[in-house]
């Protein structure tokens, strides 16, 4: 089973450059075209929030436009800068998100189970009102506890859009999340968890959480610089679009591989190089 992982894509509205320098749609369409022609064909793709930069009608018009050519099944999770109440209005109904797939759709929470693959992925609303940073509260924590109980053999994915534990990225670190213990309390009583999947940092990390592994994806061409002193203002770069692969494999393992595209692919053979091998 493969799944494809993108995040913060921050699409701008319509001919409309993100920040007014960084190229963002065109990026995302890169991607899209890179996941539609991957060999073999992937399941599903999750989009792990900030698919907009405001938030505003027009961005998630252009957004869905653009996922809406993938290829393969997709599922979305809103981040700091969606809003709710436009992303359901673009989503619902229109990609493979739909309002059936919410526990509670008068809740002020996005979240939602997908049980039709061969490993399981719950959505959580991390998302706090106005807010940049991630929380899981006593009602999430309520709502994750008992969809985890449901099953507690099959093999389970979580995704949402802030990652729960400090991973050296002032910027996340700054905006903070509430209720990390309260999270990891949960997770920690359940062995069939392999991952919990977030975006938010705009980099590929990886960190052993409660018995489990939290990995964030990378950006969509605009990944932040990384600072450990922890005393730079936060700044991001241009670069090319990348995602995270998901590989579940027959022998149960999930293999993660993050994957840049770029215009120019061309591959050279080792053996035409070198003598030793690799």
């Amino acid at each position: 089973m493969l799944i494809a992982q993108i995040s913060d894509t921050h699409i701008a509205g319509r001919d409309k450059m993100t920040y007014g320098i960084a190229p963002m749609v065109q990026n995302l369409a890169q991607c899209i075209e890179h996941i539609n022609q991957f060999n073999p064909a992937l399941d599903l793709i999750l989009v792990t929030g900030d698919i907009v930069s405001s938030g505003s009608k027009e961005e998630y018009e252009q957004s869905v436009s653009l996922l809406n050519k993938l290829n393969a099944p997709y599922f979305v999770i809103p981040g700091n800068h969606d809003n709710k109440i436009n992303f359901l209005s673009a989503f619902v109904g229109t990609a493979c998100f739909s309002i059936q797939n919410l526990n509670n759709p008068e809740n002020e929470f996005i979240n939602y189970v997908i049980d039709d693959y061969d490993i399981r992925l719950i959505a959580v609303d991390s998302t706090v009102t106005d807010g940049p940073g991630g929380e899981i509260c006593e009602t999430r924590a309520t709502w994750l506890n008992d969809r985890l109980a449901e099953d507690k053999n099959k093999p389970t994915i979580i995704f949402m859009h802030h990652p729960p534990v400090k991973l050296g990225v002032r910027e996340s670190n700054i905006d903070g999340f509430i209720g990390s213990e309260r999270l990891g309390n949960i997770i920690e009583n359940y062995s069939n968890i392999e991952r919990v999947l977030c975006g938010h940092v705009h980099l590929p990390i990886f960190v052993s959480w409660h018995g489990t592994i939290v990995s964030t994806a990378p950006s969509m061409g605009m990944p932040l610089v990384l600072d450990l002193t922890m005393k730079q203002t936060s700044r991001f770069l241009l670069d090319s679009p990348a995602y995270q692969l998901h590989h579940w494999t027959p022998e149960r393992n999930l293999i993660s591989h993050t994957i840049r595209v770029k215009k120019d692919d061309k591959t050279y053979l080792f053996d035409n190089y070198s003598n030793t091998g690799m």
